[in-house]
C-alpha cells in the first residue's frame, strides 16, 4: 500500500505534462506559422474545450465508476499522447493544431479526475493528504513543458512534443501495471445517466463547487498568460528574464503548496485551508499592477512565487470536499462533473483576458481574475456554515 500513492503521483505528473506542451512551444510555432498574438488564448482554450467535452462524456456515461479506473487512465494516456504527438507533423496548419490540442484535452479527462478517483479508492483516511500530493503532481506536470523548453532551447521545438508524449505513455503504463483497483472501490452497476445531474444536490458539494469555480476562473488564465506577462515585463523594463524557466518555477512551486495543504488538512478543515489560499491569491490578482509597474525583478519574482503558492493550494481541498461528500458508487462521476464545469469557466476567463490583452495595457490584465476568488469565497460561506 505504501508504494501506491507514489506510483499514482508519478503517473499523474508524467501524463499531465501533456497539458501545456502546446503553450511551451508556442513562440516557436508562432514564428514558423506566422500566428497572431491572440492565438495563445485559442490554443489554451482548445485544450480546455477538449477537457470539458471529455469530462462531460466520462461523467454522463459514468466511465470511471463503471470500468476499471486504472485501465481508463491507461488508454486515456495513450490516446492523449497520440494527439499530442500529432502536433509535430509536417506542414501542419493553425486549425489542425487546435483540433489536435482539443483531442489531447478530451482524453486528459481520463487522467486528471480519474487519477483522483483511483486515489480515493485507496485512501479514505487521510484523503486530503493524498489528493494534495496528487494535484501537486498535476501542477508539476503542467509546469514541466516550460522547463523542457528552457533546457532544450537550442534544439527544435518538436523535441518538447516528443518528450511529453513519451512521458505520458510511461505514466499510463505505470498505472495499469502496478496500480490495480483500490480496496474501497465500489463498482457502479449499469449506466446511471441521472448521476451527472444529482451531483450538486448535496450542500457540502455545492459549497466546494462555488469555491472551486472561483478558483478556476483565476488559475488557468494566470498560468496561460504568465509567460506573456513576463515577456512584456522584460520589454517595458529592458530586462532579460528567462520567461520559460520562470514560468516553470512559478507554476511548479504550486506543487509544494498542494502537498503542504494536504498535510495540513489533518489539522485544519479543507474548507478553512481552501478559503485562506483563495483569499491570498485573490489579493495577488488585485495588487498585481503595482508589482508590474515597478522595476525590481527580484520583488516581482518573489511576489509571483507567493502567488504561485496560493493559486493552487486550495485545489486539492476542493477535490477532497467533493470526494468526501459524494456517494461511493458515483464518486468518480462527482469529481469529473465538478471538474467539467470548472474547466468551462476557465475558457471564459482565458478568452476575456485574451480580448483585453489587445485592448488595455497588459499590466492591468490580472485584476479581472480577482473576481473569481471574491465570488468563490462568497459562495462558500453564504448562509449556514457546513
Amino acid at each position: 500500500m505504501k508504494r501506491i500513492l507514489p506510483l499514482i503521483v508519478i503517473s499523474q505528473f508524467l501524463s499531465t505534462s501533456l497539458w501545456f506542451a502546446g503553450n511551451a512551444v508556442l513562440p516557436d510555432l508562432a514564428k514558423e506559422l506566422n500566428l497572431a498574438p491572440e492565438y495563445l488564448g485559442h490554443l489554451t482554450s482548445a485544450v480546455q474545450f477538449g477537457f470539458i467535452a471529455g469530462t462531460l462524456v466520462f461523467a454522463i456515461l459514468t466511465i470511471a465508476d463503471k470500468f476499471s479506473p486504472s485501465w481508463v487512465f491507461f488508454w486515456s494516456s495513450v490516446i492523449a499522447s497520440a494527439f499530442n504527438f500529432a502536433v509535430r507533423i509536417e506542414d501542419i496548419s493553425a486549425l489542425q493544431i487546435l483540433l489536435f490540442r482539443f483531442g489531447t484535452g478530451f482524453f486528459l479527462a481520463g487522467i486528471y479526475p480519474v487519477g483522483m478517483k483511483i486515489a480515493s479508492d485507496y485512501f479514505q483516511k487521510g484523503l486530503g493528504k493524498s489528493l494534495g500530493f496528487l494535484i501537486g503532481a498535476l501542477v508539476l506536470g503542467t509546469a514541466f513543458p516550460h522547463l523542457v523548453r528552457s533546457l532544450l532551447n537550442p534544439l527544435p521545438w518538436k523535441y518538447v512534443i516528443d518528450a511529453t508524449s513519451v512521458l505520458a505513455m510511461i505514466g499510463g503504463f505505470t498505472i495499469v501495471m502496478f496500480v490495480p483497483n483500490g480496496p474501497f472501490r465500489k463498482k457502479s452497476h449499469g449506466f446511471d445517466f441521472t448521476s451527472f445531474f444529482k451531483v450538486f444536490h448535496t450542500k457540502p458539494i455545492r459549497s466546494a463547487a462555488y469555491g472551486y469555480f472561483g478558483h478556476m476562473w483565476e488559475l488557468y488564465a494566470f498560468w496561460a498568460f504568465l509567460p506573456f506577462i513576463l515577456q512584456y515585463y522584460n520589454k517595458i523594463h529592458d530586462l532579460e528574464l528567462d520567461s520559460a524557466f520562470w514560468s516553470f518555477t512559478i507554476i511548479a512551486v504550486g506543487a509544494v503548496s498542494c502537498s503542504v495543504a494536504g498535510i495540513l488538512s489533518g489539522k485544519f478543515t479543507p474548507k478553512a485551508i481552501a478559503s485562506f489560499a483563495l483569499a491570498v491569491s485573490g489579493v495577488c490578482c488585485f495588487i498585481s499592477p503595482l508589482l508590474f509597474i515597478q522595476g525590481s525583478q527580484e520583488l516581482l519574482l518573489a511576489f509571483l512565487m507567493v502567488w504561485g503558492l496560493a493559486v493552487t493550494a486550495d485545489s486539492p481541498m476542493f477535490s477532497t470536499m467533493v470526494a468526501q461528500n459524494a456517494p461511493e458508487a458515483t464518486r468518480g462521476t462527482s469529481l469529473t462533473t465538478v471538474n467539467s464545469v470548472g474547466f468551462g469557466i476557465t475558457i471564459i476567463s482565458i478568452q476575456l483576458i485574451n480580448l483585453l490583452s489587445i485592448q488595455i495595457d497588459p499590466i492591468y490584465l490580472f485584476p479581472v481574475l480577482g473576481l473569481g476568488p471574491a465570488l468563490g469565497l462568497m459562495g462558500m460561506w453564504r448562509g449556514k456554515k457546513n
